[in-house]
């Protein structure tokens, strides 16, 4: 009995053993390939989605601000009638008649603005502000504070909570005498 075991295996039993081994793991290669194919797939369909969803988000925005516009310059169009109707009446109006037609026509324009968020900054006796006025002027021998704005050249505008346009005013020195 000895002897039996000593024998050398037939090739067919060395190699069953291997042959097991390398038949599990070609099922693991196949299956670990249909994986990264799956999710390769799902990457580029998840990848074309977001595209999507950019794109469809870029158009809602443009929309938006394309009707933002056309609501704005509908108010405006109002506006710009009647500079021309005071201007067609120009020639028959009489001086306080055309004043008149003017500050209606500014009273309007300003209502517009309002009605889209912008304010004016206020200015005279004001506090200078660097983030809501730009000095222009130093103004010495003023009876007023130094550093109190006391002459209005440019007025400022605010949209919401920041500054459009800085009003250009002049600012006191104090009285330096």
């Amino acid at each position: 009995m000895e002897e039996a075991q000593d024998l050398p295996r037939t090739e067919e039993e060395s190699s069953s053993p291997e042959a097991a081994r390398i038949a599990e793991l070609e099922t693991q290669l196949a299956q670990a390939r249909q994986e990264a194919s799956d999710n390769w797939s799902k990457y580029v369909r998840e990848r074309a989605d977001m595209d999507n969803f950019r794109k469809r988000q870029e158009r809602v925005l443009a929309d938006r601000v394309q009707q933002q516009k056309k609501a704005l310059l509908h108010n405006l169009l109002g506006v710009m009638d009647n500079v021309e109707r005071a201007l067609v009446y120009q020639d028959t109006l009489d001086r306080q008649g055309l004043q008149q037609a003017l500050r209606m026509v500014q009273w309007q324009m300003n209502e517009v603005l309002r009605g889209q968020g912008l304010a004016p900054v206020a200015t005279i006796g004001e506090p200078f502000n660097p983030y809501l006025h730009e000095a222009i002027e130093a103004v010495e021998d003023s009876d007023k504070p130094e550093g109190t704005i006391v002459e209005e050249v440019l007025k400022g505008y605010t949209l919401g909570e920041e500054t459009l346009r800085p009003a250009r005013v002049k600012v006191s020195m104090g009285n330096k005498q």
